[in-house]
């Protein structure tokens, strides 16, 4: 898993355990996410992965309405996934 929970609820700040079930959920979509839009091999220990699937998860829990005011994702999550992308396989 990219993120642990307790990562997860860290970075947005809940705290109990009423929404644990969703920010798991979200964990899973946004790993998903950074495997859709880099590559199935993407280390997802990598720093910058985690970072991503923060990102995602912050946008995805503050913006759950169905339509409306979410807009496009922040251009430092593009250039965090071709970064990515393009470093699969690099060990450095």
């Amino acid at each position: 898993m990219v993120l642990k929970l307790e990562e997860a609820k860290e970075y947005l700040r809940v705290d109990g355990n009423e929404e644990d079930m969703l920010i798991t959920s979200l964990i899973t979509a946004a790993e998903q996410y950074i495997k859709n839009s880099t590559s199935k091999d993407v280390n997802l220990n990598d720093e910058l992965a985690k970072l991503a699937a923060r990102i995602l998860i912050a946008h995805w829990y503050e913006n759950r309405e169905p339509v409306g005011k979410t807009g496009k994702l922040s251009f430092s999550l593009q250039s965090i996934l071709i970064q990515l992308q393009y470093s699969v396989g690099d060990s450095t």
